[in-house]
């Protein structure tokens, strides 16, 4: 058997462009602003994590150009050896205040922190508590780490519970859940994960990536906006959303981030963050924590298409988020549905197996402190309009 055999074999994306319905690697030629430019056409994003609108704010673009001129494009090795600039200590030590934890370390992507964080942590005497729709990078650490891995139901905390008295006591327990799941854009139970986490006696990651900027009074995620920030033991972010840039960060204790450190591998044999990335997140920083108007922008443009959504007869599962899923259940209509959309100038997200379960197809539609009541009153014209094509609504 040839290795390559499956590829040869591999027909669905061909399939879909020749139908044009081929939703993936759809080349966009400006900003991810309310409105991008796609084949010299004007189209309004709804498929951005753009969330505060600061990808293409003035200051974060002056910020990494400034620091282009001083560092270069690159810093040509890893942290561990001579790829730490004074600008990630910057910033760590920056993420560590506004995060209110003892330290934070930075890696280049947000992919990387769970990788390297996981498996890093979690050894053959360990047990990792994983929700079953936690992010892929979460499962991938988990698995590298080589303890035991033990999903339980979505948000289902009794089934976190028989997991927990499960596993022995002689082993470390380490819960990790997402803050915001990605594409169903609904919340974690937070309090009550962290009341089992300290009957429990465990240890409790949270993935915050869409969280942070979003939520709590000052956009640190979803810890704050339960008040349990104290009860989590290492909070993950990433920069490619509300920070507008790429790469992301852990924080917690310094001792644990001291180990992390110096056994990550996805710190250790990669790349330092790029010095303009690095800058544009300080940028984003000052402005998150100047304007807190935005976040309340956000959520208004949020809380009108989700109602708005829900009366024209979408199913918007139990988003709460400014993730707001369309759930249409099977891949042909979401396929339909996003092609139909782009035709009318609205860019939104097909999400399909394996990214969720057979049967819970969706299109992912996301939300920006930036899109005006114009913009958002465009995209429910082009989903009326859509929805009642394809017959979803």
């Amino acid at each position: 058997m040839d290795v390559f055999d499956k590829c040869r074999g591999f027909e669905r994306p061909a399939m879909a462009r020749a139908l044009g319905l081929y939703p993936y690697f759809r080349a966009i030629s400006s900003g991810q602003d309310p409105v991008v430019e796609m084949d010299g056409k004007r189209v309004v994003m709804l498929g951005s994590n753009n969330y505060l609108g600061l990808a293409s704010h003035p200051l974060v673009k002056q910020a990494a150009q400034e620091a282009i001129a001083q560092y270069g494009t690159g810093c040509a090795g890893s942290r561990f050896l001579n790829g730490t600039l004074d600008l990630h200590v910057e910033l760590e030590e920056r993420l560590a205040v506004f995060m209110r934890r003892e330290a934070a370390l930075t890696f280049p992507t947000g992919f990387q922190v769970n990788v390297g964080v996981l498996s890093c942590l979690l050894g053959r005497h360990d047990v990792a508590l994983l929700d079953s729709l936690d992010h892929a990078c979460i499962m991938d650490g988990a698995r590298l780490g080589f303890s035991k891995v033990w999903k339980f139901r979505h948000n289902d905390t009794a089934h976190l519970e028989q997991r927990l008295k499960a596993a022995p006591e002689n082993r470390g327990r380490l819960i990790v859940v997402d803050g915001v799941y990605s594409m169903e854009g609904d919340l974690c139970p937070l309090p009550e994960v962290t009341r089992l986490r300290d009957q429990y006696d465990a240890r409790l990651m949270v993935d915050d990536a869409h969280g942070l900027g979003v939520f709590g009074e000052h956009g640190r995620g979803v810890g704050e906006h339960f008040g349990v920030e104290g009860q989590i033991d290492l909070v993950m972010g990433t920069f490619s959303k509300s920070l507008a840039s790429i790469g992301g960060f852990v924080a917690g204790d310094a001792q644990v981030i001291e180990y992390i450190k110096h056994h990550a591998r996805t710190e250790i044999f990669s790349a330092a963050m790029p010095p303009a990335a690095a800058a544009a997140v300080l940028a984003a920083l000052d402005i998150l924590e100047r304007e807190p108007e935005r976040r309340k922008q956000l959520w208004e443009n949020t809380h009108y298409m989700m109602r708005e959504l829900q009366t024209l007869g979408f199913d918007t599962g139990a988003a709460e988020s400014p993730v707001i899923p369309l759930v249409l259940q099977e891949e042909e209509p979401v396929l339909h549905v996003v092609a139909g959309l782009l035709r009318e100038g609205v860019f939104a997200n097909a999400v399909i197996p394996p990214a969720v379960e057979e049967g819970r197809c969706m299109v992912r539609t996301s939300y920006m402190a930036t899109h005006t009541r114009e913009h958002l009153d465009q995209c429910l014209d082009a989903l009326r309009k859509v929805g009642r094509e394809v017959g979803v609504i």
